[in-house]
């Protein structure tokens, strides 16, 4: 079904073309039966906002396509990105077992199709199928080992520099190899990147020149090139 945002929109789990390897989508014909009866399918734009930190948990959302950026804000506003969340995993999942308020806001960062299903019928879809409740337990354990990463990456590099090519290091695991380097897709501004890892846009930009002008990596729009990874792996002692 074609849908606005330039999205093809996919209802039925059964045949749809963008599953994902892992979690939900990997689940037998029978569970998935199930939860087709009990999901909705919706597209949202870029910059939509899912739900809100401290919300109350009205259920959780699947990722069919596109990714979401998941943050948390301190008090005087400062945010910090905890993730990048891509097609294939379970958003809210946390707070909708738990009955607790969502611990983080999600927001759209491209056009997304997600599926939605009420706290309700997930606890009892989980319950009903212990599948199901496996890969919802695997998907918290990857949540949780997402987290002491981060926490680790924040916590012991001593500079902003150190921090960066953590960051870029990780990106390139799927970067695109070619004579000049490794070429990945960034679809993340500089304010963005900031709150990944926790510095000033400002500081980003600095640090950022200062890996062109040593030939370790350069942005350029939307596309990062990777020229020296042993450069990079020196920064953080790898």
């Amino acid at each position: 079904m074609s849908a606005p945002y330039g999205l093809q929109i996919t209802e039925n789990c059964l045949i749809c073309k963008l599953r994902h390897s892992g979690f939900f989508c990997e689940l037998p014909k029978g569970p998935l039966e199930d939860l087709e009866k009990i999901k909705y399918a919706s597209a949202y734009p870029q910059g939509a906002i899912l739900f809100v930190e401290g919300q109350s948990a009205r259920g959780a959302y699947i990722i069919c396509s596109g990714r979401v950026k998941l943050s948390t804000t301190s008090r005087d506003g400062k945010t910090l990105i905890v993730r990048i969340a891509e097609a294939g995993e379970v958003l809210g999942l946390h707070a909708t077992v738990s009955g607790k308020p969502y611990e983080l806001t999600a927001e759209a960062l491209q056009p997304c199709q997600l599926d939605f299903i009420k706290r309700d019928d997930f606890l009892h879809f989980l319950q009903k199928h212990a599948d199901a409740c496996l890969n919802a337990a695997q998907h918290l354990s990857q949540n949780c080992q997402s987290a002491y990463e981060m926490i680790r990456s924040l916590g012991l590099s001593h500079s902003v520099s150190e921090k960066l090519a953590r960051l870029l290091l990780e990106w390139a695991t799927d970067g695109e190899t070619t004579k000049d380097g490794i070429r990945i897709k960034v679809a993340l501004t500089h304010e963005e990147i900031a709150q990944l890892i926790g510095t000033s846009r400002e500081t980003v930009t600095r640090v950022l020149g200062e890996f062109r002008e040593q030939n370790l990596a350069q942005l350029r729009g939307s596309t990062l090139l990777i020229q020296n990874r042993a450069g990079l792996e020196r920064l953080i002692g790898a």
